[in-house]
């Protein structure tokens, strides 16, 4: 079984503001995925609604995941970002309780 966490966050830009909050998501995952502990930190648009955006993230440990929610560009993120989304964050936590598929 994989240790660790994983998030799975869910955001829907305002009418308009879709390209710059896709601006906004990529420059978090660049910045996000030097984070100590950041295993993948992959951002999604739906192909159904390009207002909607799916962030997956995988972290070593919760303590990686606590240090990412407090550094710089995620902060930033949510100040300057924040006011073009809907909504806040939808954001869920889980464990994998599956193998891998490439440990098989």
């Amino acid at each position: 079984m994989r240790k660790g966490i994983t998030v799975i966050a869910y955001m829907t830009a305002k009418t308009g503001h879709e390209d710059r909050v896709r601006s906004a998501l990529l420059e978090l995952v660049a910045q996000s995925r030097k984070d100590k502990g950041c295993m993948n930190y992959d951002l999604h648009q739906s192909q159904d609604n390009a207002a909607r955006f799916a962030m997956y993230e995988s972290w070593e440990t919760a303590a990686d995941l606590d240090a990412h929610a407090k550094a710089a560009p995620l902060q930033t993120f949510v100040k300057t970002a924040g006011a073009l989304l809907e909504r806040p964050a939808e954001i869920s936590k889980w464990i994998m309780v599956s193998e891998r598929k490439d440990s098989q």
